[in-house]
Protein backbone atom coordinates (compact mmCIF):
# COMPACT_ATOMS: atom_id res chain seq x y z
CA UNK A 1 0.00 0.00 0.00
CA UNK A 2 2.90 2.35 0.60
CA UNK A 3 3.85 2.23 -3.08
CA UNK A 4 0.35 3.27 -4.16
CA UNK A 5 0.35 6.19 -1.70
CA UNK A 6 3.75 7.34 -2.97
CA UNK A 7 2.51 7.17 -6.56
CA UNK A 8 -0.56 9.29 -5.70
CA UNK A 9 1.64 11.94 -4.06
CA UNK A 10 3.77 12.27 -7.20
CA UNK A 11 0.87 12.50 -9.65
CA UNK A 12 1.20 16.30 -9.76
CA UNK A 13 4.57 16.85 -11.38
CA UNK A 14 6.12 20.26 -11.56
CA UNK A 15 7.07 21.74 -14.90
CA UNK A 16 10.58 22.04 -16.26
CA UNK A 17 11.71 24.60 -18.80
CA UNK A 18 14.19 23.11 -21.27
CA UNK A 19 16.30 25.34 -23.57
CA UNK A 20 18.51 23.99 -26.33
CA UNK A 21 21.82 25.81 -25.95
CA UNK A 22 24.10 24.04 -28.42
CA UNK A 23 23.80 23.20 -32.11
CA UNK A 24 23.94 19.88 -33.97
CA UNK A 25 27.46 19.42 -35.46
CA UNK A 26 29.11 16.31 -34.03
CA UNK A 27 25.99 15.24 -32.14
CA UNK A 28 25.17 11.54 -31.78
CA UNK A 29 22.00 10.42 -33.56
CA UNK A 30 20.37 9.16 -30.35
CA UNK A 31 20.82 12.56 -28.71
CA UNK A 32 19.50 14.32 -31.83
CA UNK A 33 16.44 12.04 -31.82
CA UNK A 34 15.88 12.73 -28.11
CA UNK A 35 16.00 16.49 -28.73
CA UNK A 36 13.43 16.10 -31.51
CA UNK A 37 11.16 14.20 -29.10
CA UNK A 38 11.46 17.16 -26.74
CA UNK A 39 10.51 19.51 -29.65
CA UNK A 40 13.92 21.19 -29.51
CA UNK A 41 14.73 21.20 -33.21
CA UNK A 42 17.03 24.24 -33.28
CA UNK A 43 19.32 26.20 -31.04
CA UNK A 44 17.54 28.73 -28.74
CA UNK A 45 14.29 26.76 -28.83
CA UNK A 46 12.52 26.28 -25.52
CA UNK A 47 9.74 24.02 -24.28
CA UNK A 48 7.89 23.34 -21.05
CA UNK A 49 7.65 19.66 -20.03
CA UNK A 50 6.38 17.77 -17.01
CA UNK A 51 9.02 16.56 -14.59
CA UNK A 52 8.13 12.85 -14.78
CA UNK A 53 10.46 9.80 -15.02
CA UNK A 54 10.29 9.45 -18.82
CA UNK A 55 11.12 13.11 -19.37
CA UNK A 56 13.92 12.93 -16.79
CA UNK A 57 15.50 10.12 -18.83
CA UNK A 58 15.33 12.16 -22.04
CA UNK A 59 16.79 15.21 -20.30
CA UNK A 60 19.60 13.09 -18.83
CA UNK A 61 20.49 11.81 -22.31
CA UNK A 62 20.61 15.34 -23.80
CA UNK A 63 22.08 17.19 -20.81
CA UNK A 64 25.25 18.14 -22.72
CA UNK A 65 23.22 20.24 -25.19
CA UNK A 66 20.46 21.76 -23.03
CA UNK A 67 19.89 23.89 -19.95
CA UNK A 68 16.88 23.11 -17.77
CA UNK A 69 15.30 24.15 -14.50
CA UNK A 70 12.08 25.02 -12.69
CA UNK A 71 10.76 28.37 -13.95
CA UNK A 72 8.70 30.77 -11.85
CA UNK A 73 5.04 31.46 -12.58
CA UNK A 74 5.86 35.02 -13.65
CA UNK A 75 8.44 33.81 -16.18
CA UNK A 76 6.01 31.24 -17.63
CA UNK A 77 3.42 34.01 -17.93
CA UNK A 78 5.92 36.27 -19.70
CA UNK A 79 6.95 33.42 -22.01
CA UNK A 80 3.32 32.68 -22.93
CA UNK A 81 2.47 36.35 -23.52
CA UNK A 82 5.49 37.22 -25.66
CA UNK A 83 6.64 34.02 -27.41
CA UNK A 84 3.73 31.53 -27.51
CA UNK A 85 2.34 30.99 -31.01
CA UNK A 86 -0.80 29.37 -32.33
CA UNK A 87 -1.15 27.55 -35.64
CA UNK A 88 -0.75 30.16 -38.38
CA UNK A 89 1.94 31.97 -36.34
CA UNK A 90 -0.65 34.01 -34.42
CA UNK A 91 0.11 35.16 -30.86
CA UNK A 92 -1.64 33.53 -27.89
CA UNK A 93 -4.44 35.70 -26.49
CA UNK A 94 -6.72 35.62 -23.45
CA UNK A 95 -9.72 35.10 -25.76
CA UNK A 96 -8.19 31.93 -27.22
CA UNK A 97 -7.50 30.60 -23.72
CA UNK A 98 -11.05 31.35 -22.55
CA UNK A 99 -12.64 29.55 -25.49
CA UNK A 100 -10.31 26.53 -25.71
CA UNK A 101 -9.52 25.79 -22.02
CA UNK A 102 -11.13 26.02 -18.61
CA UNK A 103 -8.79 28.85 -17.62
CA UNK A 104 -9.77 32.50 -17.89
CA UNK A 105 -6.46 34.19 -18.60
CA UNK A 106 -2.81 33.68 -19.42
CA UNK A 107 -1.95 34.22 -15.75
CA UNK A 108 -4.23 31.36 -14.61
CA UNK A 109 -2.87 29.12 -17.36
CA UNK A 110 0.73 29.92 -16.32
CA UNK A 111 -0.04 28.85 -12.74
CA UNK A 112 -1.59 25.59 -13.93
CA UNK A 113 1.38 24.87 -16.20
CA UNK A 114 3.86 25.54 -13.39
CA UNK A 115 2.04 23.15 -11.06
CA UNK A 116 1.94 20.48 -13.77
CA UNK A 117 -1.87 20.38 -14.04
CA UNK A 118 -1.84 21.07 -17.78
CA UNK A 119 0.75 20.64 -20.53
CA UNK A 120 1.28 22.61 -23.73
CA UNK A 121 -0.07 19.73 -25.83
CA UNK A 122 -3.47 19.96 -24.11
CA UNK A 123 -4.06 23.54 -25.31
CA UNK A 124 -5.80 23.57 -28.68
CA UNK A 125 -3.75 24.96 -31.62
CA UNK A 126 -0.78 25.97 -29.41
CA UNK A 127 2.66 25.16 -30.79
CA UNK A 128 4.68 23.18 -28.19
CA UNK A 129 7.89 25.14 -28.77
CA UNK A 130 8.94 28.72 -28.07
CA UNK A 131 11.42 30.32 -30.47
CA UNK A 132 13.68 32.59 -28.44
CA UNK A 133 16.30 35.21 -29.28
CA UNK A 134 19.96 34.49 -28.50
CA UNK A 135 20.67 35.69 -24.95
CA UNK A 136 21.56 39.37 -24.59
CA UNK A 137 25.09 39.47 -23.20
CA UNK A 138 25.53 35.73 -23.74
CA UNK A 139 25.12 32.84 -21.35
CA UNK A 140 26.87 33.06 -18.00
CA UNK A 141 29.94 30.91 -18.61
CA UNK A 142 30.71 28.77 -21.63
CA UNK A 143 28.21 26.62 -23.53
CA UNK A 144 30.70 23.75 -23.66
CA UNK A 145 30.79 22.95 -19.93
CA UNK A 146 28.20 21.92 -17.34
CA UNK A 147 26.97 24.35 -14.72
CA UNK A 148 29.27 22.94 -12.03
CA UNK A 149 32.40 23.65 -14.10
CA UNK A 150 31.55 27.26 -14.90
CA UNK A 151 29.35 26.55 -17.90
CA UNK A 152 25.70 26.94 -18.88
CA UNK A 153 24.63 23.32 -19.51
CA UNK A 154 22.60 20.89 -17.42
CA UNK A 155 20.38 21.55 -14.41
CA UNK A 156 20.66 25.29 -13.83
CA UNK A 157 17.80 25.33 -11.31
CA UNK A 158 16.49 28.82 -10.57
CA UNK A 159 18.93 30.41 -13.04
CA UNK A 160 16.56 29.32 -15.82
CA UNK A 161 14.58 32.52 -15.11
CA UNK A 162 17.74 34.55 -15.80
CA UNK A 163 18.30 32.69 -19.10
CA UNK A 164 14.68 33.19 -20.17
CA UNK A 165 14.72 36.87 -19.22
CA UNK A 166 17.78 37.40 -21.44
CA UNK A 167 16.16 35.54 -24.35
CA UNK A 168 12.53 36.69 -24.42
Amino acid sequence: MAKKDKKKENDNFETLCVIRVRGAPGMKRKVLFTLKLLNLHKQNHCTLVRNDPSTKGMIQKAKDYIAFGNPSKEMIKKLLEKRARLVGNKPLTNNHIRFSTVYGSISELAGAIQEGKVSLKEIKDLKPVFRLHPPKGGYPGTVKKPIGSGGALGNVGEKIDLYLNKMI
